[in-house]
């Protein structure tokens, strides 16, 4: 689970729709990424920070 994307998206005041249309995915999409059933493409992860203002870091790094 993305708990920190969820968040970032939340704190953006952003519906998972919205992200989705400004990137070009569908909501689907970003509900499997949130939930940790799709791995986006590195493009993805990357369109995904710009528009929440985060790194990869912030996002996708996961702490062991």
């Amino acid at each position: 689970m993305n708990g920190k994307m969820r968040q970032a998206r939340l704190n953006k005041n952003l519906s998972q729709a919205e992200l989705a249309k400004i990137i070009g995915v569908s909501r689907q999409t970003i509900n499997m990424i949130e939930n940790g059933d799709y791995n986006p493409t590195i493009g993805l992860c990357c369109k995904i920070c710009k528009v929440l203002d985060c790194t990869l870091n912030d996002l996708f790094w996961e702490e062991k």
